[in-house]
Parts: C-alpha cells; structure tokens; sequence
C-alpha cells in the first residue's frame, strides 16, 4: 500500500479513477473564535500491490494538537482485488465535510490510518486573525 496524495482542499472530483483537486491548503484564517469552515473535502490516492489483497480498514480521524478527535472517525472498509494481469491499483478516496469547527487556533492534523497504523497525516493550522480596531 502507498499512499500517493493526501491533501486536504475545498472541493475534489473522482472521474474514472481520475482524481481532480481544487484549491488545496493547510492554513485557515479565522476572524472570530470559534471558526466554523464550511466545506472542505479530503481528498487521498492509493495504490495497492498484489501483496495488499484481502479486507482492510481505512480510518480518518480529524484530531486537535493533543490527539483529541474535534468530529467522529470515519472507518471505510477496502476490500483489494487484482486481476492477475495487473501488477497494481490505484483508488481514489474523498471525504467531503461541511461545518467543521475549530474551537481554538493551534495545529490539527487529519491522520490515515490504515489496519491500525496512522501511514500518514495531513497537517493544518488555524490562525486567529482579529479584524483591525475600528
């Protein structure tokens, strides 16, 4: 299993097992605290060999900078299958989340875990930016 691309981003599209993005980040500014952002999308390419088939459990877990999850984990079953004639395959996950709040600024990270072991994290971080005094 490799994972390819794990971003976070406004919007994403899977068209054929063509991953399009569309605005990828990972800073949110926000002007009041706490901030709610109203749609993003995770968006993640993987590719699996022969040697990955069987069932699997991909997990994305949304947590703050102390490990605390700031929404449910998302648990997806995989179930990997290759024909013989292929050496690989590449499949295409995205997540769409609307209303996602941070209550306070700081770094927060969106973990992989894949059977149990995080493979990866996409990091993000929220900036409190007060409007200018009047």
């Amino acid at each position: 299993m490799n994972i390819q691309v794990a971003v976070l981003c406004d919007a994403a599209t899977n068209d054929n097992e063509k991953l399009s993005l569309l605005g990828a980040f990972d800073t949110i500014y926000a002007r009041e605290l706490p901030a709610i952002h109203p749609q993003c999308a995770v968006a993640l390419r993987i590719t699996f060999s022969s040697a990955d088939e069987g069932p699997h459990q991909l997990r994305l877990n949304f947590v703050d900078a102390d490990g605390g999850s700031i929404m449910p984990p998302l648990d997806f079953p995989v179930e990997v299958s290759l024909p013989d004639d292929l050496h690989f395959g590449t499949r295409n996950f995205i997540l769409t989340i609307q209303q996602l709040k941070f209550d306070a600024p700081g770094v927060y990270s969106m973990d992989v875990i894949y059977d149990g072991q995080v493979r990866t994290n996409i990091p993000l971080l929220v900036r409190h930016v007060p409007a200018p005094a009047a």
